[in-house]
């Protein structure tokens, strides 16, 4: 059942995992998060009951603490357990993946030990286009296309690492081990290229540092079972922090 909040908002859009609606002002938007679950492309399919405010919550937290550390992104305000104001942007075609340690597809393609250290963060980009399965691309490539400038590209590369120092300095106080994550960036409507999107287990890895418990969705993609638990540990131990 939709909120109130939403019911007569325009949809402009629905995604595996949100939808967006057109928010009061023009230039803002109402993110709705979804209990639904998807892996592997939507290919496997699944949700758990609250999923969509623990992603909201998680993404709040988060969200505001990028914000200490002066990183701009599109949050504006949570007026409602799985619904947040933002500014609307265009986003960049881009996934940005940052990786601390080797881990699913990565590990696999190379031959890694799941859980092996990089020697530093490493960037990586992908062409967000469902039909063509988001392609590894190049920084060459990504310019070439015009998806962003070679200017535009380095900003978007140094923020992801920005992010990335934030946000395991934030989690490791927790015990909590930042393996992987993905982002997205957008322009807003002074052309500035701000995080957009989510930051949620929806699309990290997280394991707990000691035990090496997965708490993201590798839970739901492995069939390790309960992933509303491990998602719920993480909203737990971030709110734990009165991150305000």
């Amino acid at each position: 059942m939709e909120s109130k909040s939403v019911d007569q908002a325009q949809l402009l859009y629905e995604g595996k995992g949100k939808k967006v609606f057109q928010g009061k002002q023009t230039d803002e938007v109402i993110l709705y998060f979804k209990d639904e679950l998807t892996a592997f492309n939507a290919l496997k399919k699944g949700q758990f009951e609250k999923k969509g405010e623990i992603n909201c919550k998680i993404s709040t937290v988060i969200f505001k603490m990028l914000k200490r550390q002066n990183i701009k992104t599109h949050w504006l305000e949570t007026f409602a357990d799985n619904q947040m104001r933002v500014q609307k942007t265009q986003i960049i075609p881009l996934e940005v993946v940052i990786r601390n340690f080797a881990a699913g597809s990565f590990a696999q393609k190379f031959k890694i030990q799941d859980g092996t250290a990089m020697k530093y963060p490493l960037v990586e980009y992908y062409y967000k286009n469902d039909e063509l399965k988001d392609p590894f691309v190049s920084e060459g490539q990504i310019i070439y296309f015009g998806w962003c400038n070679e200017s535009e590209l380095e900003q978007i590369k140094i923020e992801a690492l920005k992010i990335n120092e934030a946000l395991v300095k934030m989690f490791a106080q927790k015990n909590l081990q930042l393996i992987d994550f993905k982002i997205e960036f957008g322009k807003n409507k002074s052309g500035e290229i701000i995080l957009s999107d989510e930051i949620s287990p929806d699309c990290m890895r997280l394991w707990d540092n000691k035990t090496k418990e997965r708490l993201d969705k590798d839970r739901f993609r492995l069939d390790l079972g309960d992933v509303g638990q491990g998602y719920t540990r993480i909203l737990n131990d971030l709110n734990s922090l009165n991150i305000t």
